[in-house]
């Protein structure tokens, strides 16, 4: 605490301690504050453009979301549970949340450019015959909570969906031929995202969303993005050639190689979101990627690049430890600084499966860790929330109130 002194302030000390004094200052403000370490800003090495010197962020809103899977579809098809999920996050101040529309090559309403494709023999229909995406929209909107609709699958295709059969030409592939990788989904094809019919398909979709629907923007995951491996189709080959005038690498690992697929990646986005803001100009991008090590290195998604060129408005990094001090290390990321200092960031938290189910202190623990440095939160996913949990709902929902006891609105005007 201060300490104050009473100085009698006669002539002759004016004339000795006032020099004193601003000497003693001058030399602090050049040499910084005696015994106390000097802040290093964390670097971090990266293939992408160079950041620009930004100030420190503005004061906003922290993100609490949740994402609505396809495990969550029982809820989201009945108008009854929409209405009681809703208000339910918004008693306990959540503010966003983000309901799936495009997986395993099927969107989750009714669309046109999905039907001109011959892709989508059915459409998702609530349990008495209403539009799902408009209900939830509605509902949501009805608590203050932002919607921003997942599009989950990214490039990503079952090879059995029509999708692929009916496009095969749209379909990269590994150096020796095969089609497939393995995912979190099972085994997956990837549409090449250098193909321009890829591209126009996957921007017609987005667009129609945000045409057809009140919704506040639009999230991209982990699989807007290619896995290294891939990228040895005809099509991708040739134009590697005309651009570089070299042929494909062998090695998918080739540092020129990856960037040149990276930056495709990058080049497309930047065009989505023009296209998106052409139709909705308050709209807010949302990314969900992995840890940029991983994103990067693996699958191409130089997500950095996308917050320092301004494409993302949004960022929450999936982050799914057990262990609280690998997930704590995750959060320390300079690339997570880097981010903070642009757009609401935010950690992704896993909350359980029915096979796997995640206690309730795990996630406060998580919860506060990430709040503690100045991050939101987003969990996956609703169900697991409290309706299936190795707790009861109330003690559950309990947990989370106490977490966010106050609210915190947040605006589409990003």
């Amino acid at each position: 605490m201060p300490i104050q002194f009473r100085i009698r302030f006669q002539h002759w000390k004016k004339a000795v301690l006032i020099p004193l004094f601003l000497v003693s200052l001058f030399t602090v403000l050049l040499t910084g504050t005696p015994g106390m370490a000097q802040i290093e800003v964390p670097q971090i090495e990266t293939p992408s453009v160079t950041s620009p010197i930004v100030s420190p962020p503005a004061v906003r809103p922290e993100i609490r979301g949740v994402w609505l899977t396809l495990n969550d579809l029982d809820v989201m098809k009945d108008r009854t549970k929409v209405q009681d999920a809703m208000n339910q996050l918004g008693r306990l101040n959540f503010n966003t949340i983000y309901p799936v529309i495009w997986n395993s090559g099927y969107v989750t309403y009714s669309s046109a450019v999905a039907q001109q494709q011959g892709i989508q023999p059915f459409v998702y229909r609530g349990s008495d015959g209403h539009d799902i995406l408009a209900d939830v929209v509605d509902r949501a909107h009805r608590q203050g909570l932002l919607v921003l609709p997942w599009f989950e699958f990214g490039f990503m295709t079952p090879q059995t969906s029509e999708l692929a059969v009916n496009h095969p030409e749209w379909l990269t592939q590994q150096r020796n031929g095969d089609q497939t990788s393995i995912s979190g989904a099972g085994e997956v094809a990837w549409l090449n995202p250098f193909h321009p019919q890829v591209q126009q398909f996957i921007t017609s979709l987005v667009v129609e969303v945000m045409t057809q629907y009140n919704v506040d923007g639009i999230q991209f995951d982990d699989n807007m993005s290619l896995p290294r491996e891939f990228g040895y189709d005809p099509y991708t080959r040739a134009l590697y050639k005309r651009e570089t005038k070299k042929d494909v690498p062998n090695n998918p690992a080739d540092q020129a190689w990856m960037r040149w697929r990276a930056n495709k990646i990058t080049a497309f986005m930047v065009q989505l979101k023009k296209a998106v803001r052409d139709r909705k100009p308050n709209a807010i991008i949302s990314i969900s990627p992995n840890y940029y090590d991983f994103a990067y290195k693996f699958h191409l998604q130089d997500w950095i690049a996308w917050i320092r060129q301004g494409i993302a408005d949004e960022l929450i990094v999936q982050v799914y430890r057990s262990d609280l001090q690998s997930f704590i290390q995750k959060l320390t990321r300079p690339e997570i600084q880097i981010a903070l200092q642009r757009v609401p960031t935010g950690i992704g938290i896993f909350t359980g499966q029915r096979t796997n189910p995640v206690s309730i202190r795990q996630i406060q623990e998580q919860t506060q860790a990430a709040r503690d440095r100045g991050l939101g939160v987003a969990y996956f996913y609703y169900e697991s929330l409290w309706d299936i949990a190795p707790e009861p709902a109330s003690y559950r929902q309990a947990g989370f109130q106490a977490l966010f006891p106050e609210p915190a609105y947040r605006s589409s005007s990003r």
